[in-house]
């Protein structure tokens, strides 16, 4: 397969090896790597009918030195098994998790796309609930698979400010299942995605479900703001996704560039105060936000064309973290090979 490693998008690519291992009669069993990139379901099976399913996002990245690394994996284990968790759903050890990644990873070696490309071989680690059944209630076996593909950038243009639209609808309800990453979530976003992509924006802000006065998350990524005197500001909700992206950024913009960082209320009516603005997540990394269309007003943050300075600072340490060319902090780090 000969691949454009320098024009990568984000779509699903087969790649030769998954892992997959499945739970019955109370245990996991060992888990294996396959070929076989289809699974076949019983029709009664849980994730079909009652959504009884949750994924994780995460990427290898190639150093410049031609190994790879993978980036807090531990924590997307940890967040897995809080979804399992919400849906009654096993738990996965977090070694066998790391490892079924592992094992992808190096099965898959080839297709990890080179340092200078800029781009990273993308996991998605599944959980689904499986098995005979038709009444609501928690399935009888469980299936959970890793597989992986190469990628660039989730938003086209990559580290390009683009501009999002306010939404009528709500991303999840209060105290419901915003906080971990089910499919339902996922479902509820494509027809207020496809609105704002058929008016050419990138994506919709979707504000608290509660009073619709506050932003909490942007399409399927996190919101950040730096305050006009210095501050990095992410929405804080019992209904946001917890995002890794989003909370290693906390960290950087604290320790690394020495901003006050914190949680807290974004209000829609309170934008005048963010010089920048930006979506992060996995997929995203960092996109900037150029500008947000709520209704008839049009705010625009630092530019609709130029990244802002600390959005620029905060993607280089990131990155440099993820690829190798920057010391990361203690445990943030595994390197594959």
């Amino acid at each position: 397969m000969k691949i454009d490693w320098d024009n990568l998008g984000f779509s699903y690519m087969k790649t030769p090896f998954r892992y997959v291992s499945r739970w019955k009669d109370g245990k996991w069993d060992e888990g294996a790597l396959t070929e076989e990139n289809t699974i076949t379901l019983h029709e009664g099976s849980s994730a079909l009918h009652y959504g009884q399913q949750c994924f994780e996002g995460l990427k290898a990245y190639r150093r410049k030195d031609g190994g790879i690394n993978l980036f807090r994996t531990d924590q997307n284990s940890q967040r897995m098994n809080r979804s399992a968790e919400r849906l009654m759903m096993p738990a996965i050890p977090q070694e066998k998790f790391i490892d079924a990644v592992k094992q992808v990873v190096l099965a898959n070696e080839e297709f990890v796309p080179p340092y200078e490309s800029g781009g990273t071989l993308y996991l998605r680690p599944l959980l689904i609930g499986v098995g005979e059944g038709i009444g609501v209630k928690p399935a009888p076996e469980y299936i959970f698979t890793v597989f992986c593909m190469p990628v660039g950038a989730y938003f086209k243009g990559g580290l390009t400010p683009t501009n999002f639209v306010v939404s009528d609808y709500d991303r999840a309800a209060p105290f419901g299942t915003g906080a971990v990453k089910v499919g339902g979530n996922y479902a509820a976003s494509l027809q207020p995605g496809h609105e704002a992509h058929e008016k050419n924006f990138s994506d919709c802000i979707y504000l608290d479900p509660a009073t619709h006065t506050k932003i909490e998350e942007v399409g399927s990524a996190n919101f950040f703001g730096i305050t006009k005197d210095g501050k990095f500001v992410t929405p804080y909700s019992p209904s946001i996704l917890p995002s890794i992206t989003k909370y290693s950024l906390l960290y950087l913009a604290k320790e690394r560039l020495g901003l006050e960082a914190e949680e807290s209320d974004v209000r829609l009516d309170e934008l005048d105060k963010f010089a920048e603005a930006g979506a992060c997540g996995t997929a995203a990394v960092i996109s900037p936000i150029g500008g947000i269309q709520n209704k008839e007003d049009f705010h625009v943050f630092y530019s609709e064309t130029e990244v802002g300075p600390v959005t620029q600072k905060l993607y280089k340490e990131l990155t440099g973290i993820q690829f190798g060319d920057v010391e990361a902090p203690e445990g943030w780090i595994i390197k594959v090979s």
